[in-house]
């Protein structure tokens, strides 16, 4: 709904991926609801689960006059936990809601506070983690 804002966020986000020579592909989805159910088709329809390491879901949700910002604002980012929980994979959530434009502008910025940038820095913190967990790490060394 908010190209500027968007646009800012894919920026900071992709700006992380390139500095770290990360693959990655841009989808686009009407509205921030759509965001967790576009990563759930992709995993279903990916020849095998390891096709993506991760997702970076960005998006905004700015409050209006009714409570429908509630709505989305919430379960747009239950959804994407719920998925990233329910499927072992990496989501950094990069969905602004927030009160204004001004506020989206702000944290969309790749030159002030980059929040594209925070969720692919996030999510590529999740991969790593989970690469490195090994069964051993589980194991009682007395």
């Amino acid at each position: 709904y908010y190209k500027e804002i968007t646009d800012n966020l894919i920026k900071g986000a992709s700006e992380i991926l390139k500095s770290n020579s990360i693959d990655y592909q841009i989808l686009y989805v009407p509205g921030a609801l759509e965001i967790a159910p576009a990563i759930k088709i992709i995993l279903d329809k990916s020849p095998k689960k390891s096709s993506f390491d991760g997702f970076v879901a960005l998006g905004c949700v700015i409050k209006g006059e009714t409570y429908h910002f509630e709505i989305v604002a919430n379960e747009s980012s239950r959804a994407i936990t719920n998925l990233s929980i329910n499927n072992s994979i990496p989501i950094g959530n990069g969905i602004l809601t927030v009160l204004n434009q001004n506020q989206a502008v702000k944290r969309s910025d790749p030159s002030k506070l980059n929040k594209g940038a925070d969720a692919a820095l996030a999510c590529l913190s999740l991969i790593k983690i989970k690469d490195n967990i090994k069964y051993e790490w589980f194991q009682n060394k007395n």
